[in-house]
Order: structure tokens, then C-alpha cells, then sequence
């Protein structure tokens, strides 16, 4: 049986995870992985049979290298994370070389997808889910009569930039803080809003910034799979449970929501929904049009997201499937050996 030849470009970390499920797979189909990176040393590139440094371009030129790569190297499959948007905007480049990409390429609903104030209004708009009180804003005084608005209707405040990835630029708002104890204790995401507005203040204007109420209940992120319609075929909820563990449940109401964000907006491939209880009342925090980086520990419930995703992408047929039992699971290091007596350990460079 002929290998199949997938390529990620600069993914997470836990990219080496989705790797091996894809690899290990329950058809015992064959693959060969291709990987790019910046730094040769990445923890994702270790899950690839043959990796490449990534040069740090933008825009067409950073497409035209991935088309390049996908070329040179006859790849199959294509997983982009790094400037997905401009990748869908050009995915006819890819089909004129034969490379299947598992992207959404609806680039409308991309673009609305990746800034959090855009995709809530569209959310406001069709009304399949609830949003958290919020405003968006982009100037200091904006910020602080959102924020005077938020405190007034009752609740703690927290900010974030509406097109960041994971808790990058996250902050709550807490103005009994200490200074003091905080240039001694750890790095926080706490803040006060005597500094936030100063620092906002400092220029005219910034990137816009979400301002909105802090959701103090249970957090999921429900893992998505679709085929390349969009139609559902899987949805595992995945909750924090303390500390590092994470729970796999049941739970009914998330399901149902993630089968109207299918319906509604018809992702194909794996998608992320991360919602966030207030009481008994699950607010959407956010959606993620990719694998998320917690996808690893939801397969643990028996459902290869990774693989299936190539599976429908390459044609195969994928029925909709569900996880019988709760699971409880965690996770702890792997050590690995990057360089030993002088020998790397590290992929085969691809010539």
C-alpha cells in the first residue's frame, strides 16, 4: 500500500500528539509525516519522520513556500495552522498540485471565525448559543466605560485581544492587588484597572480589545469532528477537572450546542467549541476553526480526531460516532533524547 504524505507547518507543541494518532491508526494505513518549523529543535517536529526550518515570511510569499514544500515533496495532505487564513484564501494553488488541504475555505466565515467580536455578533445574531456580556474596544476611554458598564450590570471583568490565540493578552481585572506582592509572587494574568487604563492610555488607540464579564464556572472545550460538508460525526466535551486533570462526559447540553455551531456554520474537518459556565447557564468563550491543543486528551475517549479528519479528507468513509463512558484522564512529560555523543535525534531533514 502506497504511504501517504502529510505535511503540518508551524503547529503547537502538541502536534507531535495528533502525528502519532494519525500514524497509529485503525485502518493500518501507511504515512509519511513532513513537518516545518522555525527552530529545527521544536517539540512538534519530533513526532515527523522528516522535518524542514520554516523561513518567516507573510501573506502569498508564506503560501507560495507551503506550495513549494507540498510540491517537492508530494504531499498528500495538507494541515495548516500557521496563516491558515491565507492558505484558504489560495487553496486552489494546492488543488492545482494535488494537495488536499484540511481547512475550512469558506474564508468569510474564516475571517469572522478568527476575531472574537465579529464571530459574537454573528452568534447574537442567529442566537444558537449564549454570549457573555462584552464591548469591543480600541480606545482607553472606551475601555473604561466598558468596563464601568460591565462592573454596573454586576459582574467581575476580564479583557483580551478579540484575534489571540489561547490566554495570550487574557487578563482579569482585580483591583486589590498588591504591587508589591505581586514583583515577588508568581506571574499572574491579574491586573488592576488603574493599570490597565494607564497603559491603554499611553497610546491613541490599540488593537482591539474584548472587554467582558468573567465566567467563574466550568470550562469545556468541546472537541469537534465533520466531514468535509461540515456535518457533525463527533462531539466529545472535555472539562477542567483540577489541576491537570480532564474530564470526558456525557454532557448532553454541550452536544446539542456543538451540533447547532455544525448545523450553523458547517466547519468541516476538526473544530473546537470552548464554552464557559455562569451558573448553570454555558457561555461561549470561543471557536476554533482547527485541532485544538487539548485534542490528544479527548481521543482518549476512543475517537482518533486526528486520523479520521485524513480519513474523510482522503475520501474514506467516516460514520458518526460517539464515546460509550466518562473519562477521567491526565497527562505527564515524555523525556526525550534530542542529541546524544554528538548524533541528533531529531527528523531526517528533508533534501
Amino acid at each position: 500500500m502506497k504511504k501517504v504524505n502529510i505535511y503540518f507547518n508551524r503547529w503547537f507543541s502538541v502536534a507531535f500528539h495528533y502525528m502519532n494518532l494519525i500514524r497509529n491508526n485503525e485502518d493500518e494505513i501507511p504515512f509519511t509525516i513532513f513537518a516545518t518549523h522555525p527552530d529545527i529543535l521544536h517539540m512538534s517536529l519530533q513526532g515527523a519522520d522528516f522535518a524542514e526550518t520554516e523561513p518567516k515570511l507573510e501573506g502569498i510569499e508564506y503560501v507560495q513556500f507551503c506550495v513549494d514544500f507540498c510540491r517537492r515533496n508530494e504531499i498528500d495532505i495538507f494541515i495548516p495552522r500557521l496563516h491558515m487564513l491565507d492558505i484558504a484564501l489560495h487553496a486552489h494553488l494546492f488543488d492545482a498540485i494535488g494537495t488536499k488541504l484540511i481547512v475550512c475555505r469558506n474564508v468569510d466565515l474564516l475571517e469572522t471565525i478568527m476575531d472574537k467580536g465579529k464571530f459574537y455578533e454573528s452568534v447574537k445574531e442567529k442566537g444558537i448559543m449564549t454570549i457573555p456580556d462584552y464591548h469591543v474596544v480600541s480606545t482607553a476611554e472606551q475601555f473604561k466605560a466598558a468596563y464601568e458598564d460591565l462592573v454596573a450590570r454586576g459582574h467581575q471583568v476580564c479583557f483580551k485581544p478579540t484575534d489571540s490565540e489561547g490566554g495570550l493578552g487574557f487578563r482579569i481585572i482585580d483591583n486589590n492587588r498588591s504591587p508589591l506582592q505581586d514583583l515577588f509572587g508568581h506571574v499572574t494574568s491579574m491586573i488592576s484597572f488603574e493599570d490597565a487604563y494607564r497603559i491603554l492610555s499611553s497610546e491613541p488607540s490599540f488593537p482591539e480589545l474584548m472587554v467582558m464579564e468573567l465566567l467563574e464556572g466550568f470550562e469545556y472545550s468541546i472537541d469537534c469532528l465533520a466531514d468535509e460538508a461540515g456535518n457533525l460525526l463527533a462531539a466529545v466535551p472535555r472539562r477542567k477537572a483540577g489541576g491537570r486533570l480532564r474530564l470526558m462526559e456525557h454532557n448532553v447540553e454541550l452536544k446539542e450546542i456543538a451540533a447547532k455551531v455544525a448545523e450553523t456554520y458547517k466547519i468541516p474537518y476538526n473544530f473546537n467549541v470552548q464554552m464557559k459556565y455562569n451558573g448553570s447557564i454555558p457561555k461561549l468563550l470561543e471557536v476554533n476553526p482547527r485541532m485544538s491543543g487539548g485534542l490528544h486528551i479527548s481521543c482518549l475517549s476512543g475517537i482518533n480526531f486526528p486520523y479520521l479528519a485524513v480519513k474523510s479528507a482522503l475520501g474514506g468513509e467516516v460514520q458518526p460516532v460517539d464515546f460509550t463512558v466518562d473519562v477521567l484522564a491526565s497527562h505527564v512529560e515524555k523525556p526525550l533524547i534530542m542529541k546524544s555523543n554528538g548524533e541528533s535525534a531529531v527528523p531526517d531533514t528533508v533534501n
